[in-house]
């Protein structure tokens, strides 16, 4: 497992509490299964790295090259380990 610059493995969180900024590695969706399987569509699947560039209520984010917002409601069936960066 991956160590964060203070020594310390990193926790998964929901993509809405990840730093802009910062990126994570997908670890699990977890929720709805209609919203679930529709991120997975959109290429949130597990172990992809996604940035989150900023935002509240919509976030922003970037995906393999792409820009996507997502709302917050989605955006917290995502959980991330935090990978890199932020604040």
């Amino acid at each position: 497992m991956v160590q964060d610059n203070s020594g310390q493995t990193p926790s998964r969180m929901a993509l809405t509490d990840l730093p802009a900024g910062a990126s994570g590695r997908v670890m699990a969706l977890e929720g709805e299964p209609r919203v679930c399987d529709r991120l997975r569509e959109m290429g949130f699947c597990e172990s992809a790295v996604v940035e989150k560039i900023g935002g509240q209520g919509t976030l922003l984010c970037e995906l393999c090259g792409v820009r996507i917002a997502l709302n917050d409601r989605a955006a917290n069936f995502i959980l991330v380990e935090r990978v890199r960066g932020g604040a």
